[in-house]
C-alpha cells in the first residue's frame, strides 16, 4: 500500500468527507472514490469504513 492510499485512508478516519480529500489532495472526488475502490479491492473488504479499520488494526493510520 503506497505513501498516498495511507494518507487518503488516514483523512478518511478523521471523518473528512471524500470531496474535502480531494481538494487537499488536489484531486477530484471521482478519482478518490476510484482510489478507494482500488484499496478495497486490494486488501480485500467491501466498504470505505471497513478499509479504514483494517490500516488502523495494522497500525498504518
Amino acid at each position: 500500500m503506497s505513501n498516498d492510499d495511507l494518507v487518503l485512508l488516514a483523512e478518511l478516519a478523521k471523518g473528512v468527507t471524500v470531496d474535502r480529500v480531494g481538494r487537499r489532495l488536489d484531486i477530484s472526488g471521482r478519482t478518490v472514490r476510484r482510489r478507494l475502490r482500488g484499496i478495497c479491492d486490494r486488501i480485500g473488504v467491501a466498504t470505505a469504513i471497513e478499509a479504514v479499520a483494517w490500516a488502523a488494526r495494522r497500525r498504518l493510520i
